[in-house]
């Protein structure tokens, strides 16, 4: 089986998850990784059997052919569009830039240059999401008609070794967690029409109490408690609420409500979990899952699906183009929340296609 080199930029904390995944696919085979700092590159290396280097020395490789872009968010454009200027696709983590501006050169350059652009989060793919969508289309809700997603904790520096990064721009709650919320509802009920929203910062500062750094202050640069509407073109709107201020809460992560029933969709952070169904005067009822991807961890199935799709000439899912769509809802919150008005978006995207049902963990079509 032909195989397509994978490098990876960045060798922080989730870069072991990514890693550790990428064994599970057979047409993809890590090859080396790099970072800014030799130590971690080295480490990281050892610890995957492949050779840690410097980033420019990984771009000259003629082996590698996807790089793995997992840099903090304020460095995913530069490095993605050096990884470009290399002839190398990427796969960027989320967020592909830190606003539209940023994420559009390395989408127009990716175009120059007859290169694909993957991007964060492909936790969509998992099984638990696609059987949701499975459900959804073969109509089990009936007609989508608005739903709620939420993502409420008292922030990152409580866990984090190094957490400044989501506080800066490029950071919070909706750059961070609104990802795998927003990409997850575009893949269940298409593309978004416009976004109504409030956004808040509740403290200048914050006080890291994670090790090393406990004890440290670090400074909030943007919007800690993010919150509004979105609108989606087939006429379907949900309720958002992403938060670094929240100390506890009981809602689940996302429901979607239909003309004859509502969905529990699981954590879009993962890849399985429960999907429930609760039909117009009936109870909430497990779903069998359609998919596979279910138990484990799987974050590389966006870089596994786009070695796929160039093995075998087919668009790939977890595509630059919904990651710049769905970060255009996202700036939008901040927009509307400062000018006091509904932002309708310039972009648009078809939904991914679905992951053929009946596949084992580690298939891709």
């Amino acid at each position: 089986m032909k195989k397509i080199g994978i490098g990876v930029i960045g060798c922080g904390v989730i870069s072991k998850a990514y890693m550790t995944a990428m064994k599970q696919f057979e047409h993809i085979e890590l090859r080396a990784v790099a970072d800014m700092r030799s130590e971690p590159a080295q480490q990281r290396g050892k610890e995957f059997g492949v050779p840690g280097m410097r980033v420019d020395d990984m771009l000259k490789r003629d082996d590698i052919g996807i790089v793995v872009n997992l840099t903090v968010p304020l460095a995913h454009t530069d490095v993605s569009l050096a990884v470009l200027r290399a002839g190398k696709h990427v796969h960027s983590e989320k967020p592909l830039g830190v606003n539209m501006v940023e994420a559009r050169k390395v989408m127009e350059l990716a175009s120059e240059l007859n290169l694909r652009v993957g991007c964060a989060p492909d936790t969509f793919l998992g099984g638990g999401h696609q059987t949701a969508r499975k459900l959804i289309d073969d109509g089990a809700i009936g007609t989508p008609i608005g739903g709620s997603a939420f993502f409420m904790c008292p922030g990152h520096e409580r866990w984090h070794p190094a957490p400044g990064f989501y506080y800066l721009r490029g950071g919070g709650p909706m750059l961070d967690m609104g990802p795998y919320y927003i990409t997850n509802l575009i893949q269940l009920l298409g593309p978004i029409r416009s976004v109504m929203g409030s956004a808040t910062r509740t403290r200048a500062q914050r006080l890291i109490t994670s090790e090393p750094l406990k004890g440290t202050v670090i400074p909030v640069e943007v919007s800690t408690h993010v919150t509004g509407q979105l609108e989606f073109e087939s006429g379907a709107v949900i309720s958002i609420t992403m938060s670094f201020d929240v100390p506890k809460h009981k809602h689940t992560p996302i429901e979607i409500y239909g003309s004859e029933g509502s969905i529990l969709v699981p954590d879009p952070n993962r890849f399985g979990g429960e999907v429930q169904v609760a039909r117009t005067g009936g109870e909430w009822e497990v779903q069998p899952h359609s998919h596979a991807h279910t138990e484990g961890e799987f974050r590389s199935i966006g870089v596994a699906d786009m070695a796929s799709a160039i093995l075998h000439n087919r668009p790939h899912r977890a595509s630059g183009a919904l990651a710049l769509h769905a970060l255009e809802a996202m700036e939008a919150f901040q927009t509307s929340s400062d000018e006091g008005r509904r932002v309708f978006l310039e972009t648009t995207i078809e939904r991914p296609s679905m992951l053929p049902a009946g596949m084992k963990n580690g298939q891709i079509d």
